[in-house]
């Protein structure tokens, strides 16, 4: 089964997979699709004024290629991106936790102390390529508190099921969840 998604000016044929027994997502993957990777970078930054932040942040690592194309087409020096683990290279990490409908269990985020640095006091641009439940970007936003910014704003690629109805993000298309037989959940 497949989900036919129209995002930046293009198709693409999503794979209808399961999460729960009453939970099917479309896999919307942007690795090693150029053309959608750029496409959606361009449509992001169209989004949001230039002027209204300081730095761009995702977390790894699907979101990796599009704030890479989205600091490549602004300009932008420097994006930061929360890792999933703690790397011996990061000084003194911040670390919180969030759960994904992607990704079993509690997962956790770590900004390296230097990072951390460069966000205090700068407004941040947060970038997912899809919002769901919206645990990711909660962590997301927490791990820029604790290290003294201020969100900016919020973009996504996609706002999957419910999270087409927040007010608090900007997003190029909504992406419904389906049922057991490639259906649109209600």
């Amino acid at each position: 089964m497949h989900y036919t998604l129209e995002v930046a000016g293009l198709k693409r044929d999503l794979p209808i997979c399961k999460v729960t027994d009453d939970l099917y997502i479309g896999a919307f993957v942007v690795f090693g699709d150029a053309e959608l990777t750029v496409a959606c970078a361009r449509e992001l930054l169209k989004l949001v004024d230039p002027g209204s932040y300081d730095y761009m942040l995702t977390a790894e690592a699907k979101g990796i290629p599009l704030i890479h194309e989205m600091a490549r087409q602004s300009g932008a020096k420097k994006y930061i991106l929360a890792r999933k683990g703690a790397k011996v290279y990061m000084p003194d990490p911040l670390c919180v936790e969030d759960e994904s409908i992607t990704t079993a269990g509690k997962q956790r985020l770590y900004l390296g102390r230097d990072d951390a640095d460069l966000i205090r006091g700068k407004r941040i641009l947060i970038m997912d390529d899809v919002i769901s439940t919206g645990g990711s970007l909660h962590a997301l936003e927490t791990l820029v508190k604790a290290a003294g910014g201020m969100v900016a704003d919020r973009v996504a690629v996609l706002a999957e099921g419910g999270a087409k109805d927040r007010t608090d993000i900007k997003f190029l298309a909504p992406l419904p969840v389906f049922n057991a037989d490639g259906t649109v959940k209600g």
